[in-house]
């Protein structure tokens, strides 16, 4: 898909030539060689304010038979001083949702504009990868296609004057971005069409396509293996629960390894304690967290880092018939502990007891679970900012840095004593699954923490992310596929 090229010349054949617009400096050299074919309109148009260098403005205009290549677009950098990873996202993303509106195939791009002393040309190319791939993506639907022609970028040009190779930063970016969009097709497929035996068969279509090692775990085996939180959330519904295990070796030796957890419920109305119905069609996007750990494992099968994975999703449905789980029920989890259940609809955190316990019981050295897991975090950090749970800090260290490196906010949130005897107030169980209003993020991520034991952990809500009503500068409403790009920064920073 991607190529590189020193010079633009008037034979350079390509349908766009995306020109980045730095205030109060030159034009790069594609913008140059550009200039110099047009017979310096483009000097002349920037003198007359008719293209912007104001960060984000994005102009189009035509070669009139001047280039072999008949459109220009010129997206405005801002000041170069303000220019950094962020902002060339956000930018990247605008110029692929234009290229998807003018349903271009082939674009090239003149990359120098957008190097600083603080980015690398190859950090350049990785964002164009990524951001070409997030910002070009489409919520599949169920409408007649018959007047809908469907076209996507096909191939990119870059045109730099260095002689580094940027071809494979910009296709390892693709693969973040292609991670991404898998996890966001994931979550947006409504329930009907990704029941939890839909889900183990994506695991099964990753696990051949990348060589992963693939067991899952059917309803009698959780019995047997005393997996009693996840029976109890399924028992609902008529649509049996799976425990999807898909494994990745990158060493010769089987240590250091990673579990990545990720909640998939394929859909919540709540179970008895029922969810309001205004709202109740998004709760699709329940298995978010799973969907992300499947979009991390996409990208990881890609580009085959030297490190040991396990990825593990409880998978299932909180609905109601005449076997569902109650208030007042008592539990008892594979770790032997056991727990009252307060609140029906606080059954994430019980299908993640079983999901980390059974994590750690294969082996992995380090854990992190990702979870649509409650509407508190909302309310504590609005939908932009991840709320995260920890017990080790140097485990919490790697995650934020990962984290930063992906452009995905997280946020730590306090885990005092206090918070962990909130969940000790049941008078018949070991832990009460929903202790109340106050802290609620805190205590349910904290819920899962009991089964971790002492293991260095991280906990993702991801509720409030998970999820966009509007559309961003990085993708339409709906599915945003957050953390999988995290889980992977966090995945390939491990390896050897």
């Amino acid at each position: 898909m991607f190529t590189q090229s020193k010079e633009f010349t008037k034979e350079s054949t390509h349908d766009v030539l995306v020109i980045g617009l730095l205030k109060n400096k030159e034009l790069d050299a594609g913008g140059a060689a550009l200039d110099q074919l047009i017979h310096n309109q483009l000097t002349e148009l920037k003198k007359k304010q008719l293209l912007s260098s104001d960060k984000g403005e994005l102009r189009s205009f035509y070669t009139f038979n001047q280039a072999q290549t008949p459109t220009i677009y010129t997206i405005g950098l801002g000041d170069k001083k303000d220019l950094d990873a962020e902002v060339i996202r956000e930018l990247v993303g605008k110029v692929g949702k234009k290229l998807k509106e003018d349903r271009v195939g082939h674009a090239a791009v003149s990359l120098d504009a957008f190097v600083t002393d603080e980015i690398s040309l190859q950090e350049v190319a990785f964002l164009f990868g990524e951001g070409l791939e997030l910002g070009t993506y489409e919520v599949v639907d169920y409408k007649d296609k018959s007047n809908k022609p469907d076209k996507k970028v096909e191939a990119v040009t870059f045109y730099t004057e260095s002689n580094e190779q940027v071809v494979a930063s910009a296709e390892e970016g693709k693969a973040y971005g292609e991670g991404t969009n898998y996890a966001r097709t994931l979550v947006n497929t409504p329930a009907n069409l990704l029941t939890p035996t839909d889900l183990a068969e994506e695991a099964l279509k990753l696990s051949q396509r990348y060589d992963f090692k693939l067991e899952v775990l059917e309803e009698e085996d959780m019995k047997r293996l005393g997996m009693g939180a996840l029976l109890a959330v399924t028992a609902g519904s008529d649509q049996p629960a799976k425990m999807i295990i898909l494994t990745y070796q990158g060493t010769d030796k089987w240590e250091n390894a990673i579990g990545l957890v990720g909640k998939g419920m394929t859909f919540d109305a709540g179970g008895v304690s029922l969810k309001p119905a205004a709202g109740m069609h998004e709760m699709k996007m329940d298995m978010g967290g799973a969907g992300a750990v499947l979009g991390a494992m996409e990208t990881i099968g890609q580009l085959k880092p030297a490190v040991n994975v396990v990825a593990v999703i409880p998978s299932a449905e909180n609905m109601i018939n005449g076997s569902a789980l109650k208030p007042g029920d008592v539990v008892r989890t594979m770790t032997g502990k056991t727990i009252e259940i307060r609140n029906t609809d606080a059954e994430g955190r019980l299908i993640l007891a079983d999901g980390v316990a059974y994590a750690r019981q294969l082996g992995v050295d380090y854990l992190v679970d990702v979870a649509t897991l409650t509407g508190a975090v909302i309310v504590a950090l609005g939908d932009y900012t991840t709320g995260a749970i920890s017990n080790n800090d140097s485990w919490m260290q790697k995650v934020n840095e990962a984290s930063e490196a992906a452009g995905e906010w997280i946020w730590r949130l306090p885990n005092h004593k206090p918070y962990k005897k909130m969940l000790q107030t049941s008078n018949v169980a070991d832990l009460n699954n929903s202790p109340g209003r106050a802290g609620g993020s805190i205590t349910a991520g904290l819920f899962i923490g009991e089964f971790v034991e002492n293991t260095p952990w991280v906990h993702l809500d991801i509720a409030g992310t998970a999820w966009q009503d509007k559309p961003t500068i990085n993708g339409p409403a709906g599915a945003t596929g957050v953390m999988a790009r995290t889980l992977t920064k966090l995945v390939t920073s491990h390896a050897k």
